[in-house]
């Protein structure tokens, strides 16, 4: 395997607001701890896909713009309070807090559109964001009035906000002008996955207080972090490395800023998402290890790790990598272990942690005996 793209790296503030955003993802598992019904896990992938793209913003954010002044890492506190703000209104977001959350959403916005002034590259930077701005201030003030609105109309007005936001890439015509540094982009996306999983495995760690250890609780306990480990896995398998270098090696800036949207934008969404689901599964079987589940629980278990799966299927997709088939075939295995939980939580468990486990090892299996072929052939030549 050939060294990581050089670049600047990430830095530690950038490491510092990561942990801020994903402490908003940890809430929005609390919410569907609380309740794992249809209208919740709309509400949920509604408030995390307008989340997530601003965060996806910052992302391109920092990869144009160090924070290396004191002026840019203040904006980029004040960003990180706007998170914050948005992650303590979430557990009510649709009961009376939603116009905290608008409020946390403006300043956020806000405050991406002023660190991109700070871009010493300010002609290029300066009509991306022109471009950009626009749309993105467009999308919170949806999101603004929507805080302010009860019932149907918060739904229809986040519902706009998120659409415009996921088009918004298309809607503007300066796609060309990004210069993407590959390796700080690969890896700052790949920091926000790793600590994802990383405050899954406290979340669950936490459902478990109050609870006397038994052998029942310890296994899933011990369940519960293999498939956080395969959730990692299946990620940082090789691939983050091998996604960098497709990305550098594309010379076209359009083309590059297009992949960068798809596979770091939409595809991470679905990777994010299927953490949240995942994690909740898993600490809805705590204390019931023997049990059966409740059919939505049972559900969320293996649908989020299926998201997780079919997200990083689309991801190597888009950058033409191998391996996609068996995300999408352990997909649908983790989804027939469904009928398990309702028999007994710790049977999906486990079956999950299988489906999961034989299809990262067959594909890494595979991808070493391809690089081995290959190596075999290039010293014959």
């Amino acid at each position: 395997m050939t060294s990581q793209v050089r670049g600047p790296r990430v830095s530690t503030i950038e490491l510092f607001f990561d942990l801020v955003f994903v402490f908003t993802v940890t809430q929005l598992a609390t919410v569907l701890v609380k309740h794992v019904d249809v209208v919740h896990v709309l509400r949920v992938l509604l408030m995390l896909g307008i989340i997530w793209w601003m965060y996806a913003g910052y992302a391109w954010l920092t990869n144009a713009v160090a924070p290396s002044s004191t002026l840019r890492r203040t904006l980029l506190l004040t960003g990180m309070a706007g998170f914050m703000v948005i992650a303590l209104s979430i557990p009510f977001a649709f009961d009376g807090d939603g116009w905290a959350f608008g409020v946390g959403y403006v300043i956020v916005t806000v405050v991406h559109s002023a660190l991109f002034l700070q871009a010493d590259d300010n002609a290029s930077i300066g009509a991306a964001i022109a471009g950009l701005a626009p749309i993105n201030g467009t999308a919170a003030l949806l999101v603004l009035v929507g805080g302010f609105l009860d019932g149907p109309w918060r739904y229809g007005l986040w519902t706009a906000a998120l659409v415009l936001v996921i088009a918004a890439p298309y809607l503007q015509r300066s796609m060309g002008t990004w210069t993407i540094e590959a390796g700080h982009f690969a890896e700052r996306h790949g920091l926000v996955v790793i600590v994802a999983i990383g405050e899954s495995v406290v979340a669950i760690g936490l459902a478990f207080a109050g609870l006397r250890l038994s052998p029942s609780t310890l296994i899933v306990a011990m369940l519960g972090l293999c498939i956080a480990y395969y959730l990692y896995w299946n990620y940082f398998s090789g691939d983050e490395t091998r996604a960098e270098h497709a990305l550098h090696a594309i010379t076209d800036p359009a083309r590059k800023a297009r992949v960068a949207v798809q596979a770091w934008g939409y595809a991470h969404y679905f990777l994010i998402a299927g953490i949240v689901f995942t994690a909740v599964g898993v600490k809805l079987s705590v204390g019931h290890a023997l049990e059966p589940l409740h059919w939505p629980s049972a559900i969320v278990l293996s649908a989020g790790a299926a998201t997780f799966l079919l997200g990083h299927a689309l991801f190597l997709s888009v950058l033409k990598l191998p391996g996609a088939w068996y995300r999408v075939v352990a997909a649908a295995g983790v989804l027939a272990a469904i009928p398990l939980g309702h028999w007994r939580a710790v049977a999906q468990l486990a079956a999950v942690l299988v489906v999961m486990a034989a299809a990262v090892i067959a594909r890494d299996l595979r991808i070493v005996r391809a690089e081995h072929t290959t190596a075999i052939h290039d010293f014959g030549r």
